[in-house]
């Protein structure tokens, strides 16, 4: 039995990664002092591996994103960008102004950027995996080079393809029919073939092969076509075949792949498990066995791992154990976390602890007896109850089907908030954070570390609101925000506020590019001992006429984003923090606030891979929604939703019964609208995103205008709101204020033209 670990945070201890790019970006050190820092960072990564692990990858340090290396590898770089020039090019394609469209990594809150194919002139740009394999090599370390499959890279992307009115004449699209795939595939095999070649010119025999897609629900015709890519493959390497996520679509066509090995997620399903059981697994490939879960930070039970693997051993003749999915969902390691409440810390464990984990297991089946002996005291904690609120428990057995559902249905409700709202056509508002400056976030430290006090930091905060409610009125924007200048990340701030869930100091975990944030820790019954928001919200619609929206992130988000615990059901967490946002919501309208916005970002990430799980799942995802939601007919309710795939989701996303939803449409130029427009009887108002907000360019009137335009081709001009793609919290003031501006002149300029108030 051998150990292979993968995916391992490259953000470093202290977030060297994010320091590294930003100080890039904003011209404080030189492409080569990033390289040499990136190149750092490589050794650490490798470092950790080579002392807890038997087998380990390299070209696992993306300096942006995996599957953007991966289009520059295969030469997938759009026309708009000109000639591949190397690293101006890579981040103009992540971060410029018409940068590449970002979207979720399968079910989880990675995003990443979709490639774009705009034919199949596919060639080897660039040799990302040789690249690093030789870094490794030169200092005497062998690695095996790590790649994402052809298959899933093409899942994964979008081609460009002609379209009919009233879409453009050109679109992006996901590759859907079989005849496209194969097209796109065959063209792509000689790029990879040659990648591997150069490999085994320079002695790598095994290759890693990230194929995750494989969990989709696959034809036989797409087996046929994966099973003849990895035939070919295998002419010129050891392929090892890593899926996760999910079960495999198909057991026995997936075994029967030409490779040497095959990984599997044994921890997400329980479908891998039951096929390896009642089909056996082929004696001439290693088992890849995902039994140390990747995306969870709750301690393993050793005792069953080691239970599970011995079984495994059964029926495999090589068996590698492994983590289950990338570990890049874990922050670093948990040693450094001294605040977190009495007996949790005990229970939790991050990217290093999981190697660990792995080597403990493995020592102990080969009968060290230091290694039972941990095995034995981690298994005392981790079956012990904790966090338990019988309370909490209680009010969700309550609950019943009247729970879930608005006094009265949207058409008599938006009848009594237009009378009291009585907002123009295309009102403009922003989605709810503004810049969080230098100053605001000192001010923030200082306060956390008890430099000042609460009184000096409350003024501080009220001076923020002042200036923002100010800043709105001038700009011309209808409906306005507090600028949450009090908060750290739309999740946290309701964690801190909750009881039953704990945050972190140092759990950084990276979501796109430098962007990190610290997902907290669901370990008990949630409840809300006191008001959230009501303090900064109430007090900043006391500074102006116009309405502020209530801001509020959702119960399906605060889950999805959290590490949960596990020893009951998704749903009833769901339904507990719902209920906790319920108070909230009725505490807010109790102050006069007439729109509350409760931001579902994380709405469909969270959905199964497979579609005949999704019933389940967005039946207590609905219901949740609805739960907290369930104000008095007069409040109008808000959502928001970003970079998620909305076309087969959205009859589950009418059923969440909100009268606003704002969604992204920047870097798609619209084209989310196509699934609106497949929904026949769509009668709610849309806030569509004009303004992409994780680049620093300014948005153009005429960029602006096209995205509402093309949105009027699709949906009546009565249902649309004006808004950027998501919160400006990361943004400068100086990009702001001009984008927003052009925003607003936008709405007025359509209102003259359709010559509506």
């Amino acid at each position: 039995m051998e150990t292979l670990a993968y995916g391992f945070p490259k953000l470093g201890e202290k977030r060297e990664f994010k320091n590294l790019l930003e100080n890039y970006w904003k011209g404080k050190i030189s492409e080569e002092d990033l390289i040499k820092g990136m190149n750092a960072l490589r050794d650490w990564m490798v470092g950790l591996y080579k002392d807890a692990v038997d087998l380990f990858p390299s070209n696992e340090l993306s300096y942006y994103d995996f599957m953007l290396d991966t289009a520059i590898m295969v030469g997938a770089v759009p026309s708009r960008f000109g000639e591949f020039k190397g690293l101006s090019t890579y981040f103009e394609m992540a971060r410029g102004s018409q940068a590449l469209e970002m979207t979720k990594y399968f079910n989880t809150n990675y995003h990443y950027l979709v490639p774009e194919l705009e034919g199949t002139n596919f060639k080897l740009l660039k040799n990302y995996p040789l690249e690093e394999y030789l870094y490794f090599k030169s200092k005497g370390i062998e690695t095996l080079p790590k790649i994402i499959s052809p298959y899933t890279f093409l899942k994964l992307s979008k081609a460009l393809v002609k379209g009919s009115s009233p879409l453009p004449v050109y679109y992006l699209s996901k590759i859907e029919k079989l005849e496209d795939l194969e097209r796109y595939l065959l063209a792509l095999l000689p790029v990879y073939e040659e990648v591997l070649k150069q490999l085994r010119q320079e002695g790598a025999k095994v290759v890693l092969f990230e194929d995750p897609a494989l969990c989709y629900e696959m034809e036989s015709q797409e087996w046929d076509l994966v099973h003849e890519m990895y035939k070919r493959l295998s002419e010129h390497a050891d392929i090892y075949v890593l899926t996760y996520y999910d079960s495999v679509s198909d057991y026995k066509r997936f075994v029967d792949l030409p490779v040497k090995a095959l990984g599997l997620d044994l921890v997400s399903n329980t479908e891998n498990l039951e096929n390896i059981r009642k089909h056996g697994f082929p004696s001439d490939k290693k088992l890849i066995a995902g039994i140390i879960n990747g995306r969870q930070v709750w301690r393993a039970s050793l005792v069953e791992k080691i239970r599970l693997a011995e079984d495994l051993l059964k029926h495999a003749q090589h068996l590698i154990i492994s983590n289950s999915c990338p570990l890049f969902h874990l922050p670093v390691s948990i040693q450094p976390e001294e605040d977190l409440p009495v007996g949790l810390k005990e229970r939790l464990a991050f990217a290093k602890e999981k190697l660990q984990e792995l080597n403990l297991i493995k020592r102990a089946i080969e009968g060290d007896q230091q290694a039972r002996m941990m095995v034995e005291k981690v298994e005392n904690i981790v079956r012990t109850p904790f966090g338990v609120n019988e309370e909490v428990r209680r009010k969700v057995r309550a609950l019943t089907e009247r729970d879930f559902q608005r006094e009265l249905d949207y058409k008599e409700r938006i009848k009594l908030q237009q009378e009291i709202l009585r907002l123009p056509t295309f009102p403009t508002t922003t989605i709810g954070s503004f810049p969080q400056t230098e100053e605001v976030r000192k001010m923030r430290a200082s306060y956390s570390a008890g430099k000042v006090s609460q009184k000096e930091y409350e003024e501080f905060i009220k001076k923020q609101i002042q200036h923002v409610i100010r800043v709105q009125e001038e700009i011309g924007l209808d409906v306005l925000v507090h600028g949450e200048f009090e908060r750290t990340d739309m999740v946290e701030f309701f964690a801190q506020k909750l009881e039953g869930i704990a945050t972190t100091k140092h759990g950084w975990v990276l979501s796109y590019g430098s962007r990190v944030y610290r997902p907290p820790i669901i370990y008990g019954d949630v409840y809300r001992p006191s008001p959230m928001t009501l303090k900064e919200i109430t007090y900043a619609q006391s500074l102006t006429e116009k309405p502020v929206k209530g801001m509020l992130t959702g119960p399906v988000t605060i889950l999805n984003w959290s590490y949960y615990r596990e020893d009951i059901p998704k749903k009833e967490i769901a339904y507990q923090i719902a209920l906790a946002l319920l108070e909230e919501v009725k505490d807010l309208e109790k102050a006069g606030i007439k729109i509350i916005q409760i931001d579902e970002p994380a709405f469909r990430e969270g959905a199964p891979i497979k579609r005949k799980d999704w019933d389940e799942y967005f039946d207590w995802a609905v219901k949740a929604f609805r739960l907290c939601s369930r104000a008095n007919p007069q409040t109008q309710i808000h959502t928001h939703m970003c970079y998620s795939e909305f076309n087969d989701v959205i009859e589950y996303i009418y059923q969440m019964d909100f009268d606003v939803i704002s969604i992204e449409a920047s870097r798609s130029k619209g084209e989310i609208i196509s699934a609106f427009e497949k929904f026949k009887g769509w009668d709610r108002q849309i806030g569509i995103g004009v303004y992409d907000i994780h680049s620093p360019a300014v948005p153009t009137k005429e960029s602006i205008r096209s995205i509402l335009e093309r949105a009027m081709k699709v949906l009546p001009k009565e249902l649309l709101w004006v808004n950027p793609d998501c919160g400006l919290k990361t943004r400068r003031w100086e990009e702001v204020v001009p984008s927003l501006k052009n925003m607003v002149e936008v709405a007025q300029e359509l209102r003259e033209k359709y010559a509506t108030v």
